[in-house]
């Protein structure tokens, strides 16, 4: 989710999902420690519950970005050892790291030891040739030794060579039923599940056998699908799901915020895309919020355009 899940993604997903764990955009930790980290990790309060999701395989680098992260208030760190992009292979992590468990051990222990917050693992089921049960469950054990309790599971294999990140998603098939043993095995862990689950009825169906589901490009592209996964895993005193016109309306001071600190109206709208997906009016509004967002010096009254078209009302009037 790379360039996908950044603080402006994050805040419309908070409207729409009031209890879901967000986690950002996977950030490198040498980036974080000798960059701008500020704009890196900056975050909403909004957006609590937030996990910072780090890319790298240098313990002491993780160690001193995830007690950065703990100190600007985010709730979780996670290691991310399951991209399979070759642009990330080249910097010596993602999921090639599953080729070096004792080094991601490593990595974990260091992170643990610098911060409070919880320290958690995201990775796929294995990679290449490694892709059994046994692959899985020693990898796993080793990190879990070193006192990490949750782990997130792309149920597919990472092919490391020949494929492009595209085709990773898609090839090879799913094995949720790895992920599955993985939980049955071991008990005592969380083990959250990712990968092909689009569906209410599908996500209903891995929670008998896991403790958790992480969606991505599915909640990012149909936002409402989301929504209904947040109200289904807590039903209790759950709020109404606002419709996409209240969800602008509460969008508009963060919005307003943003561009009076010089941010581009396209950089928020782009994520919010989605927003009347499988609705009528749904290509209008992408139509209008594409063409419109872009143009320099956009403002607020895009949105009520772009609500306009949706809608199929006087445009005029509303961005009056």
């Amino acid at each position: 989710m790379m360039d996908w899940s950044d603080r402006h993604c994050r805040h419309l997903f908070r409207i729409l999902a009031p209890r879901t764990l967000l986690y950002t955009e996977m950030i490198v930790a040498q980036a974080i420690v000798r960059g701008d980290r500020a704009r890196l990790i900056e975050f909403d309060p909004a957006e609590h519950p937030v996990a910072l999701q780090l890319g790298g395989s240098d313990p002491l680098a993780l160690a001193q970005a995830a007690r950065i992260g703990a100190q600007e208030g985010y709730d979780e760190i996670n290691l991310n050892v399951g991209c399979p992009s070759d642009r990330v292979q080249n910097a010596s992590f993602g999921a090639c790291l599953m080729a070096r468990p004792a080094l991601v051990a490593e990595c974990v222990a260091a992170m643990r030891a610098a911060v409070t917050v919880p320290v958690t693992v995201k990775c796929r089921i294995g990679i290449d040739n490694e892709d059994s049960d046994r692959f899985l469950e020693a990898f796993v054990d080793g990190i879990a030794a070193r006192g990490c309790d949750t782990f997130i599971v792309h149920a597919r294999k990472a092919i490391l060579s020949g494929l492009s990140p595209r085709q990773n998603r898609e090839i090879p098939p799913l094995r949720h039923d790895m992920v599955w043993r993985l939980k049955a095995a071991h008990p005592s862990l969380c083990v959250v599940i990712n990968g092909g689950i689009r569906t209410l009825e599908a996500a209903r169906e891995q929670w008998t056998h896991v403790d958790g589901v992480m969606v991505g490009r599915e909640a990012y592209h149909n936002p409402y699908f989301l929504a209904s996964l947040d109200r289904a895993a807590w039903p209790g005193g759950a709020t109404a799901i606002p419709d996409p016109h209240e969800v602008v309306e509460r969008m508009r001071p963060y919005i307003e915020r943003e561009l009076a600190r010089g941010t581009r109206l396209h950089s928020i709208t782009r994520h919010m895309l989605g927003l009347y997906a499988g609705r009528p009016g749904a290509r209008a509004w992408r139509r209008s919020l594409s063409e419109l967002g872009r143009r320099d010096g956009a403002d607020i009254g895009v949105l009520a355009r772009a609500c306009g078209a949706a809608e199929g009302l006087d445009i005029g009037r509303l961005a009056g």
